[in-house]
């Protein structure tokens, strides 16, 4: 076997520190040159046309967004170790930033386990898995009634060719379960089994506020939506933003996409959704940005300093 020096494996780090960087700054950049100019023009007059002494509010929605986010995670990796609410911000941060230049940000995974020793990491990838399968759960419930309402409201029609083939797929994902429930997955040695098993050894404490800061988490990001919607001047009551919100966080979350595609699957579920509601495009467009800017782009910024002054002591 080939062993790398000490030396040899800080120049690999630190390259590879340089390519993630690269690779997320070109991602905000490619992403920020596409937008369509039409578009970027109505969100600069908008900011500079309104009173900015909004602006904190929408910063400090987001800055709680991710606070809650940072809590979420150190509480959920408390059975393994006992994190400061810094270093919780250092990785989970760090993951965000990671996470952009990888599909369905699978990256993130990776980033936090590598903050901890070898031994510690299948344990770290499973309590990751955990919080954000909560914050699935929430998505899927509020988006879930969501869809419900928005469905009656507005009158959308569902084929019964379109339900069997939803009822086909939801058979096939339950005997897809079934038969994996013994079988290795991507972490070696684990199955759905004793992924469940691992779970359930979780305190339950640790498990509800978990579930709890997910809620939280999620009802932050959808006030946050609705306030800018609101701002960029979307004429609409709570009872019809709301369902639409909810409907739209579901959509985006159970389609998959590659990171090159993420912001025009978000705008694209939100131009069809929020048109049924006689929303104008620019207003969806502008809170679509407004939205990507203060939930990815600023956080991720921070992330990659905690990225390239980051020190491995594994």
């Amino acid at each position: 076997m080939i062993r790398i020096s000490d030396k040899a494996k800080q120049y690999l780090l630190a390259a590879l520190k340089v390519f993630i960087l690269v690779a997320i700054f070109w991602f905000i950049y490619t992403k920020i040159t596409a937008t369509d100019s039409q578009t970027l023009e109505a969100f600069s007059n908008s900011m500079r046309g309104k009173a900015l002494w909004i602006l904190p509010l929408f910063l400090g929605l987001a800055a709680l967004n991710w606070s809650l986010e940072i809590f979420k995670w150190k509480t959920v990796i408390q059975p393994l170790q006992t994190l400061s609410f810094r270093e919780a911000a250092q990785q989970s941060l760090t993951a965000l930033a990671v996470s952009l230049v990888t599909p369905n940000r699978i990256g993130e995974y990776g980033a936090k386990a590598f903050y901890f020793p070898p031994e510690k990491r299948k344990q770290v990838l499973l309590l990751n898995f955990v919080s954000n399968t909560a914050q699935m759960a929430a998505t899927v419930f509020f988006g879930s009634i969501g869809m419900l309402m928005v469905a009656t409201t507005y009158d959308l029609s569902f084929s019964t060719p379109h339900l069997l083939v939803f009822a086909m797929v939801f058979l096939v994902l339950i005997l897809v379960g079934w038969y994996l429930k013994e079988r290795e997955l991507l972490i070696k040695g684990f199955s759905l089994f004793k992924v469940w098993k691992y779970i359930k050894k979780i305190p339950y404490s640790i498990k509800r506020k978990v579930v709890v800061l997910s809620v939280l988490r999620y009802l932050c990001f959808s006030y946050l939506f609705l306030k800018l919607l609101r701002f960029f001047e979307a004429d609409l009551s709570l009872s019809q933003a709301y369902p639409l919100i909810f409907a739209m966080y579901l959509l985006v979350s159970v389609i998959p996409t590659i990171f090159l595609f993420d912001v025009v699957v978000r705008g694209g579920a939100a131009l069809w959704l929020f048109s049924m509601a006689g929303v104008p495009e620019l207003t969806v467009l502008c809170t679509v940005l407004a939205m990507w800017v203060l939930n990815f782009v600023l956080p991720s910024i921070l992330g990659s300093y905690f990225l390239f002054t980051y020190r491995n002591r594994t």
